[in-house]
């Protein structure tokens, strides 16, 4: 794979899940992942890893060429954590924060987890919060902070396709991503800043890490990174998604995205150095209005329906579609993401049939797993 990557110029990429561990009838998170190892496959068991709470659990897949690669192998993972949870009496749901009522639950027993507890309180409330992070390759760290400076105007609109956290705790927050507001708390969480070079990257992270704001390099929390541990750029600013189709879209566009930015940077153009405070502002509004409202046109600084600006980026990356083959699968996935709404959109047209958060948990639990 890594011959034809380099042989052919094409972006690997590879996506991060968590999901909230749910009791096996009630909609409440459960403090089970332990019990969730004990019944893990061989098939899956190397993929799957602890995440910060005990009713967390988190998935990785292998790098990947192919779209069709890359769903074969979520789902995989997803059918895996759907069996082990059935076996360990609770469910595994990919949503962005906890929308039922319930305990809050401990830290994973690590050396490192009990130290960010120690020094951040109680910055992740209730049972954690669960996004996904899509990493694509890039061929060395001084072109992958050139793309991070790229990315940043065109990360809130993603966010708000991913947005999937609108109850927590019982009650409807009137955020498509409660999960976003939740998370921006943590000191180091936010827009990446424009950068100067990769220098000028390790020095934001040494004074960082003396300021006290984070313990290590892991705990660097933007929006998009350098990965620590691959080749690769992270894109890590979206809730968790319900479908496959919308985890598969989210990794398209993010490849297709970082592919359209490299052949920016081959042409000697420059990123727009936007305003950090405009950055932030957008990020609130896909936290706000997920899809089904507005954003921000970066370009014109105005206001536009979401959905046309996801339509324009979708435009303007369609050649790196095309040519990495994801176009025809791609442009199905944003016809259905079209169609049903965001996760956001989704749960909330459940809780409008009856009321009941435990209807929109039930059908968290069956999309997580392939069947709804």
């Amino acid at each position: 794979m890594a011959e034809r990557a380099a042989s052919e110029g094409l972006l690997t990429l590879g996506v991060e899940e968590e999901y909230l561990l749910v009791d096996a009838v009630e909609p409440r998170a459960v403090e089970a992942v332990e019990e969730m190892f004990d019944h893990l496959g061989e098939d899956v068991r190397d993929a799957v890893q602890h995440e910060f709470m005990r009713s967390q659990i988190e998935t990785a897949s292998p790098p990947q060429l192919e779209l069709g690669g890359l769903f074969d192998a979520l789902r995989r993972q997803r059918t895996g954590l759907a069996a082990a949870a059935e076996a360990a009496g609770c469910r595994v749901v990919a949503v962005g924060a906890a929308p039922a009522a319930g305990p809050v639950t401990r830290v994973v027993d690590t050396p490192r987890y009990h130290r960010m507890r120690e020094r951040f309180g109680d910055l992740s409330p209730g049972a954690g919060l669960n996004g996904t992070h899509v990493h694509v390759s890039v061929p060395d760290p001084e072109t992958g902070v050139q793309v991070l400076n790229f990315l940043r105007p065109w990360l809130p609109i993603l966010q708000a396709a991913t947005a999937n956290s609108p109850f927590f705790g019982g009650r409807d927050t009137t955020y498509a991503s409660w999960r976003s507001m939740l998370w921006e708390r943590w000191p180091t969480v936010g827009p990446t800043p424009y950068l100067e070079s990769y220098e000028h990257y390790g020095t934001l992270i040494a004074d960082l890490l003396a300021s006290g704001a984070m313990l290590d390099e892991g705990m660097l929390y933007w929006y998009a990174r350098l990965s620590a541990n691959y080749p690769t750029v992270e894109i890590r600013m979206g809730d968790v998604c319900p479908s496959l189709d919308d985890t598969v879209l989210l990794a398209a566009l993010t490849r297709a995205l970082v592919g359209t930015i490299m052949g920016d940077l081959h042409d000697g153009k420059r990123a727009p150095d936007v305003p950090h405070s405009l950055l932030r502002a957008a990020h609130w509004r896909a936290a706000h209005d997920g899809l089904e409202g507005a954003n921000i046109d970066m370009a014109t600084r105005e206001q536009r329906p979401a959905w046309r600006l996801l339509r324009q980026l979708f435009d303007y990356v369609r050649p790196e579609l095309d040519r990495h083959g994801d176009l025809e699968l791609a442009t199905v996935l944003m016809d259905r993401l079209r169609s049903h709404g965001t996760g956001a959109a989704r749960q909330r047209a459940l809780l409008s049939q009856r009321g009941e958060i435990s209807d929109v948990v039930d059908w968290l639990a069956r999309s997580t797993a392939g069947a709804a």
